[in-house]
């Protein structure tokens, strides 16, 4: 009885751990923020990720292309209008659940306001 108890404790103890392995590379949440770097899908029929924007090649947006064609087709794009000026970014999302597009000084960017629970 002691043993299956201790056994159940280990089990309890673990699961944070190995619950940060389970989320695949296209996961973003709280504690896995997206960097200035590519996503995959699960799929891999798309990428989610940072690319650069404009003829200088300093400005960087945050969009989704399709994966499986010779040239990169980009299908939406969250800062079009307003692209980081900085080399990098990150997109979150924060502690009350809102994604946040962060530049590389940590200015917001852009963000969503979703004030319901899911």
């Amino acid at each position: 009885m002691v043993i299956r108890f201790l056994m159940f404790i280990i089990i309890i103890l673990s699961l944070p751990f190995f619950s940060r392995f389970s989320y695949g590379i296209d996961t973003i949440t709280v504690s896995n923020n997206l960097s200035d770097g590519r996503r995959v899908s699960s799929d891999g029929s798309f990428k989610l990720g940072f690319f650069s924007s404009g003829s200088s090649g300093k400005s960087r947006c945050v969009g989704i292309w399709l994966r499986k064609i010779p040239v990169q087709t980009v299908v939406w794009v969250a800062n079009r209008c307003n692209p980081i000026k900085d080399s990098s970014g990150v997109l979150m999302i924060n502690s009350t659940g809102n994604l946040v597009l962060l530049s590389q000084s940590r200015s917001i960017v852009r963000a969503s306001n979703s004030n319901e629970e899911a």
